[in-house]
């Protein structure tokens, strides 16, 4: 394993785009956890003989961290994505990741290596970037009881491998929605653009650990 020092960047054309994520799951001075996200995005295709060798264990006694989740393979919902935070290149069993972004978990989570999943929960991710989708394209989206809609960045390959991209369309009629939340498909009219704020993104997932991206409030 190796590390570099990355710089801001752009992604064009990712839509569909697989990619895997690697979760570092880092302790802090203060005895809580940073998860650091490291993204495959633009560096490699995640093929997956490569992710079925990654061995979570193994990872985090290489890297010397408590533990490592493997977060995908995931697939692309959005079109660019240019990253104004981009951090460090590193190896994992031979094929490379960027450092995207951090999550600071709350206390007593993290001990132990564990990264928890939450469903339909808000997590905050610190990261600073910007997404397109562009005209004319589909935009899948949950909207929260209180008003929040959230557009979805990614489908997962990780609960059900025969998710699709055309599959998306009829989603919302599979999933076990929280009573007020509801999905929606849409296609853009023009070039639509999500910013974090702050340096923070808030993000939830559905059951089948598709990602979305909080969009508006």
């Amino acid at each position: 394993m190796r590390s570099t020092t990355g710089q801001p960047h752009r992604a064009d054309g990712l839509r569909d785009l697989r990619y895997g994520e690697i979760f570092l799951v880092e302790p802090q001075a203060d005895g809580h956890h940073v998860v650091a996200v490291y993204n495959t995005t633009g560096l490699n295709a995640c093929p997956q003989e490569w992710w079925d060798a990654l061995d979570p264990v193994a990872l985090a006694q290489e890297c010397d961290v408590p533990g490592v989740r493997l977060n995908g393979p995931r697939f692309w919902t959005v079109d660019r994505i240019t990253s104004f935070d981009a951090g460090g290149v590193r190896t994992f069993g031979g094929r490379q990741a960027r450092l995207v972004a951090r999550i600071a978990l709350p206390p007593g989570e993290g001990t132990g290596g564990a990264v928890p999943k939450r469903y339909y929960d808000e997590v905050v991710v610190g990261r600073e970037n910007e997404y397109l989708i562009e005209a004319g394209k589909p935009v899948f989206s949950l909207h929260a009881p209180g008003g929040a809609t959230y557009v979805m960045q990614a489908y997962a390959h990780i609960v059900d491998a025969t998710l699709t991209a055309e599959s998306l369309h009829t989603l919302g009629e599979r999933l076990r929605l929280p009573r007020g939340w509801r999905y929606s498909v849409r296609f853009t009219e023009e070039d639509e653009y999500l910013r974090t704020v702050d340096g923070k993104a808030h993000v939830v997932q559905d059951e089948l650990e598709n990602t979305y991206v909080l969009a508006a409030r």
